[in-house]
């Protein structure tokens, strides 16, 4: 009998039960902060937590035990660059002129990165998604994707508008 893979002292399934954990809790916040810029809200509690979990849903992702370069590792790669971009304007450079707008841009992406990534494995693990889209490249899924690209987009767009933080 094989030994079971072990990531970080846990099971495989404790790990990706982790990972799916830390994922949602990342998404769910990232909502709430794009509903705060919306309304030109920093919510600093909120954004430090999607921005840290956000952050390590993707560290741990990286942790899976995949053979070689997957779109799964170019999409966690991807969202690294824009939460550095989110963390180093908000933090570093507080929403000064460019920053605002790199940080509400970069911010949405990476939320729309853990979105689509989540909407992937709901449609790979869901047995009812699963069933209308069983290789991942039926009109369900893509029609679900571009729905919510297009959400993303939309929101994007007004939260660069509206998103003037006080000094």
């Amino acid at each position: 009998m094989p030994p079971s893979t072990q990531i970080l002292g846990m099971s495989l399934q404790a790990f990706t039960v982790f990972h799916v954990g830390i994922s949602l809790i990342g998404i769910l916040s990232g909502l709430v902060v794009l509903l705060g810029m919306l309304g030109s809200k920093p919510l600093n509690g909120v954004t430090a937590l999607f921005l840290a979990t956000t952050v390590l849903t993707s560290l741990t992702g990286f942790l899976f035990p995949f053979k070689g370069i997957t779109p799964a590792i170019v999409v966690g790669i991807l969202s690294m660059i824009m939460l550095l971009a989110a963390i180093l304007a908000r933090y570093a450079f507080h929403f000064a002129g460019a920053w605002r707008w790199v940080y509400v841009v970069s911010s949405i992406i990476a939320l729309w990165f853990n979105v689509f990534v989540f909407i992937v494995q709901s449609f790979e693990k869901v047995p009812a998604l699963h069933a209308l889209a069983p290789t991942q490249t039926e009109s369900p899924l893509k029609i679900a994707q571009i729905v919510v690209l297009l959400t993303f987009i939309v929101l994007g767009i007004r939260a660069v508008k509206k998103f003037h933080p006080a000094p």
